[in-house]
């Protein structure tokens, strides 16, 4: 029992030693890893010093540099200030030496002006004695000339004024009767100008329209088919369409003939859908005629849109512009209408360019001139009224009426336009070629008209102008009176009507002139 306690005893105290000694063993161990550690960070505190100090030097070293950086901008800073100060110092010292010029300058001149204004004042006073002077030495000689006249002042005065007064006038009528010739002169010139420029800028080709169309075929076999059995087919065609219808021995070609070119499109488009389609019998005749009849009025409107686009006319009444479209199978004396309206739309709306007035309203006037030429029923009127009338009923403008009822002088011209469109009617139509004549016998014509002319007593000159439509007869004053000449306007008028063949109508003129000729020498 006591050998028990006694090793327990024992290995408790061994338990005891054995603690102590770790603890005393953990305790050296400890104190070694602090001393260590106190070594590192002393080690690294070293070492941060040693960075802090390198670290602040270096920035030390960067502020001296940005401080000599800023103390050189400043310096040139202060430079710059110093050397515009000096600039300034300057131009206000030569500003100061200048003004100073202008001032010693300006006592001078107001020195100078001084004297002169003294001096002037001095010479006004001398002046104005002498001028007492002088009106006292001009009343002596008019009383003295008055003595020798025998006329007072006023009557002398009169006198000499009614003289000037005629010598003026007689300057006054010549200056006032050269330039009225030179203005003339240089009015003629200049309408030619217009005119020949007008021309030349504006050609069309011509269109010459004949009373006959040719249809080819591709046989002579179809001939026979389109005559029918006893003529039947080509009498319906005949019938339906007012056109005759002639088949000869002229090889694969048939020719149609009328005088209205509308018929005769009719027809020819008629006859190609009847040949092409190869039926032909009288009902199927009636029913493409009908349809072509259709088709052409649709044509025409179409004709007459383009033709106003072309021109660039712009607001034109529907029935207007069908009108014109209709003038595409119309012509006159051989000359295609629309050709022609066409040709003196562009005319017109050159010259009125040239003349400074409206080409857009000239333009209009020319298209529209001769639409009086197609009319849907026959007329008495002349187509130059009937043409006004129309445009009138469709809106037109006073002055575009006029123009279309002026062109052949039926009535009064109260616009510019006017003649505008009657020269450009003229050079359309007048040229040689347009229309459908022999040079020669154009050129034969006209000197018909003038040997009419010449046939009667006191003619001094004849001229037939605008292309035949005018005859202009000069008669002597001495011979022919005012009463004379109109009888002899007409007496040449009837002449030429009953004697003569010509297209339209023909103006006759007489002009009787007296002239008063002296010769200063």
């Amino acid at each position: 029992m006591d050998n028990n306690v006694t090793l327990i005893i024992i290995g408790v105290i061994g338990l005891i030693v054995g603690f102590v000694i770790s603890k005393l063993l953990e305790k050296n161990r400890a104190t070694k890893l602090i001393n260590s550690a106190k070594k590192i960070a002393a080690a690294i505190t070293k070492e941060a010093e040693k960075d802090a100090e390198a670290l602040k030097k270096d920035k030390m070293l960067q502020a001296k540099v940005k401080f000599i950086e800023l103390k050189s901008e400043h310096e040139k800073v202060i430079l710059k200030r110093e050397k515009k100060i000096l600039e300034a110092v300057k131009r206000t010292r030569d500003k100061e030496s200048q003004i100073s010029n202008e001032l010693a300058n300006a006592k001078k001149i107001n020195s100078d002006v001084e004297f002169k204004i003294k001096d002037y004042s001095d010479r006004i006073n001398y002046l104005g004695k002498r001028q007492n002077e002088v009106d006292k030495l001009h009343r002596r000689q008019i009383e003295q000339l008055e003595v020798i006249s025998s006329l007072s002042a006023e009557d002398a005065k009169s006198q000499l004024l009614e003289s000037i007064k005629d010598e003026a006038k007689s300057d006054a009528m010549a200056y006032i009767q050269n330039s009225m010739e030179e203005a003339k002169l240089t009015a003629q010139q200049d309408a030619r100008k217009i005119v020949i420029n007008t021309i030349q800028r504006i050609g069309t080709e011509e269109a010459i329209e004949n009373c006959i169309s040719v249809f080819n075929l591709e046989s002579d076999d179809i001939k026979g088919r389109i005559i029918g059995r006893e003529g039947r087919n080509i009498r319906a065609i005949e019938a339906a369409t007012g056109v005759e219808i002639i088949v000869d021995d002229t090889p694969e070609a048939i020719i149609l003939s009328c005088f209205d070119s509308v018929r005769r499109e009719i027809a020819r488009l008629s006859l190609h859908k009847l040949v092409t389609d190869g039926r032909i019998h009288p009902a199927r005749i009636e029913e493409v005629v009908n349809k072509t009849i259709k088709q052409i009025e649709e044509e025409i409107i179409e004709v007459g849109k383009r033709t106003v686009i072309d021109l660039g006319i712009h607001g034109l009444h529907p029935e207007l512009i069908k009108t014109v479209g209709r003038m595409k199978f119309r012509s006159s004396y051989g000359q295609n209408l629309l050709q022609h309206s066409r040709e003196v739309s562009k005319l017109c709306g050159v010259m009125a360019a040239e003349l400074g007035l409206n080409p857009k309203l000239a333009k209009r006037a020319g298209l529209l001139h001769d639409i009086g030429k197609v009319p849907d029923t026959e007329t008495e009127l002349p187509h130059a009224l009937l043409g006004m009338q129309w445009a009138e009923k469709h809106g037109e403008k006073p002055d575009v009426c006029n123009a279309i009822g002026a062109h052949h002088d039926e009535i009064e011209m109260t616009n510019l336009l006017s003649p505008i469109v009657q020269v450009c009617d003229a050079i359309s139509g007048a040229r040689p070629g347009a229309r459908r004549q022999v040079l020669d016998s154009y050129i034969q014509r006209l000197k018909d008209l003038e040997d009419v002319a010449f046939g009667f007593k006191g003619v001094n000159k004849a001229y037939a102008i605008q292309a035949g439509r005018e005859l202009r007869v000069m008669v002597e004053s001495e011979k022919v009176s005012d009463e004379k000449a109109a009888e002899l306007s007409f007496s040449i008028s009837q002449k030429i009507q009953t004697e003569m063949t010509y297209p339209g109508q023909v103006k006759v003129t007489v002009i009787r002139e007296t002239r008063a000729v002296n010769i200063a020498r």
